[in-house]
């Protein structure tokens, strides 16, 4: 199974963009999805973003995620 990640996009440099969730940044190439634009909501899946989502996409899978985490 993949997971992947939704996270904000904050900042881009070239083919990469600084991601953010609750503080945490991690950089992404956007080689794949070059229309990338700051704000913009993203999945993320072994350092590429794969895909832009809305925020209320990034928001379900995050509450998905956090009521499997409380399960374990």
């Amino acid at each position: 199974m993949c997971v992947a990640i939704p996270m904000r996009v904050v900042e881009i440099d070239g083919n990469q963009a600084v991601c953010e969730y609750e503080g945490i940044r991690r950089t992404a190439r956007i080689d794949l999805l070059p229309n990338v634009k700051v704000g913009d909501y993203v999945l993320i899946h072994v350092g590429f973003v794969i895909q832009k989502i809305d925020i209320n996409a990034a928001e379900e899978i995050l509450m998905l995620y956090k009521q499997m985490e409380e399960t374990l």
